[in-house]
């Protein structure tokens, strides 16, 4: 008889992406899912966002597992950095242990070091005496997955980031049946995902590429390119048939694009014909009418991408955008990027191609939306309710959502959680619990981790505002300037202003220097301390508000 089922998020709550639940059963220790999220703008420098995963490291001999519900870095991109210092098990689809390992190599990691099981989308096994069951769901990667794990008290049921369709190729589709049998049980809890938890209605058929695109290939005058995130392979997949259909060359943008279709190819969800197939090296060789050119990219990245091949500042020369091309932006913007997006879409018109921007509001990612959600609710019935990935306004509204269906769901046992906070499920009920975990942001760097701080992401995003360097030299002994000042300008100012703020600030230079020299106790930190707030405040008024990086640098002589 179990005592106690805990569950916490150390990432995905209140956010998208850097999902990381954890389901402790008596001490045992069930990870499901270990990933990562895109820094956004704020972040200049920063490759990766993980979670922090100090309750993983402390409790490492408890962990029983990682189980991994498809093959996305938001779900499994973390384990590259954290897994020798927390290992165990790591379960998944085939699909799902091919892309770990293939971002893995991404990151200048050892893909060697893990202990994969690969599983069946829909399979039941046992890990520590509990029951797992995989049960196939829709999602835009091949082979994505729910994950029930079992209690005396009832299932645990994991359904993280899926649609309800049944009209998709075998690789995509909700297996309803595997869920209908794991219905016949009680289930203590559901852990249901929130992205479009206010959308109405399913998502289906909208997330679908092809019937807005069918026109496009067949009948464009020259190339076509098609933006699209590494993520959605679903579409990627769609995208291919139809190029196929209409006999045109496949040509992937750059060597990134070529490595998720051909690890995709290796798993057997992906099959491009030879004859359907071009490199760059030959792009030149066929007519334009014959080529579909695709870009993936993740986050943020994708539109860095658009915007240097629009404004033709890309490495590869071979590829530049004419006017009779098409460029289609399948690749949606969210909270984060929305900036990127816009920038990328404008030079893209500049360019003189055709453009085709494809409306979020038809065009859908491939989540749950209201009815896709409560279909699940309705067949599980759980016990307990918990809304899980999103922002915390799609929280609430996934519980407001449960709270509207009748489903003996109500304020006692519906959970709106936080990162690191948790619920405790017993024989006595289930109430929330705040031990203090430990929860938050590491932030990647090339191959550091978590040596990037909040200073130096401030210096980082001062340094973006230009600088300003200051020089002088000093005596100590005669308390008395020898040399200077030094005033040096970049990124920030016009050349016709540059003397101005150069001769307004030099004054306030020297004028701290011999304020500080003056003193009886001399205190040389105190004195750049000094210079720089006086000199910020003389380069604000100077400059209209400008906040540049300022660097005193004070040389003292004998």
């Amino acid at each position: 008889m179990d005592n106690k089922v805990k569950i916490f998020a150390l990432g995905g709550l209140d956010e998208e992406g850097k999902d990381c639940y954890c389901v402790d059963i008596d001490g045992d220790l069930f990870v499901i899912e270990c990933g990562l999220r895109q820094p956004d703008k704020t972040m200049p420098g920063v490759d990766y966002v993980i979670p922090r995963l100090d309750y993983l490291f402390e409790n490492k001999d408890r962990i029983k597992g990682y189980f991994l519900t498809h093959g996305h870095d938001d779900v499994l991109g973390a384990l590259a950095f954290i897994y020798k210092e927390a290992p165990a098990p790591i379960y998944g689809s085939r699909v799902s242990l091919e892309m770990l390992k293939m971002f893995t190599l991404h990151v200048h990691k050892d893909p060697k070091m893990y202990d994969l099981h690969p599983v069946e989308p829909s399979s039941v096994f046992q890990v520590a005496g509990r029951t797992i069951t995989y049960f196939h769901t829709a999602h835009n990667i091949a082979a994505s997955s729910g994950i029930a794990i079992s209690t005396s008290l009832g299932n645990v049921v994991f359904l993280g980031d899926f649609v309800i369709e049944n009209a998709a190729s075998g690789s995509y589709v909700c297996d309803m049946n595997a869920i209908g049998k794991l219905a016949e049980q009680p289930t203590l809890a559901l852990m249901i995902e929130s992205i479009y938890a206010d959308r109405p209605g399913y998502t289906a058929p909208q997330y679908k590429l092809a019937p807005k695109l069918e026109d496009i290939i067949k009948n464009a005058p020259g190339r076509v390119f098609v933006s699209i995130f590494a993520s959605d392979l679903y579409n990627v997949n769609e995208l291919i048939s139809l190029a196929v259909a209409n006999k045109k060359k496949i040509v992937c943008y750059d060597q990134s694009d070529q490595e998720i279709l051909q690890t995709m190819q290796a798993c057997g969800e992906l099959s491009i014909p030879r004859d359907n197939f071009a490199s760059l090296d030959d792009i030149l060789r066929y007519r334009d009418q014959d080529l579909v050119i695709l870009m993936t990219g993740f986050g943020a990245k994708i539109f860095r991408k658009m915007a240097l091949l629009a404004s033709g500042q890309n490495e590869d020369k071979r590829i530049r955008l004419r006017p009779s091309d098409t460029f289609v932006v399948a690749s949606m913007s969210n909270d984060l990027t929305e900036l990127e997006y816009t920038d990328a879409a404008d030079e893209l018109f500049r360019s003189g191609c055709h453009v085709q921007l494809l409306s979020k509001k038809t065009f859908l990612r491939m989540h749950a939306s209201e009815e896709d959600i409560k279909m699940m609710a309705s067949m599980l019935k759980p016990k307990y309710y918990i809304p899980i990935k999103g922002f915390y306004k799609s929280l609430l509204h996934n519980a407001m959502l449960a709270l509207s269906m009748g489903l003996n769901l109500n304020h006692q046992n519906v959970f709106v959680l936080e990162n690191g906070q948790s619920v405790i499920l017993d024989a006595r009920g289930g109430r929330l619990f705040d031990e203090g975990i430990p929860h938050g942001d590491i932030l990647i760097d090339g191959e550091g981790v978590g040596d990037v701080s909040e200073q130096v992401l401030a210096d980082r995003s001062k340094l973006a505002e230009g600088v300003l360097i200051l020089a002088l030299t000093i005596s100590r002994k005669t308390k008395k300037i020898l040399a200077g000042p030094e005033v040096q300008m970049k990124g920030f100012v016009y050349a016709h202003e540059a003397d101005v703020v150069a001769r307004e600030v030099g004054k306030v230079f020297v004028s701290s220097v011999e304020e500080a020299l003056a003193e009886p106790r001399f205190d040389p930190e105190q004195m750049k301390q000094a210079v720089y707030e006086k000199c910020l405040k003389v380069t604000r008024r100077c400059t209209g508000g400008k906040e540049p990086m300022i660097l005193p640098l004070i040389v003292e002589a004998e």
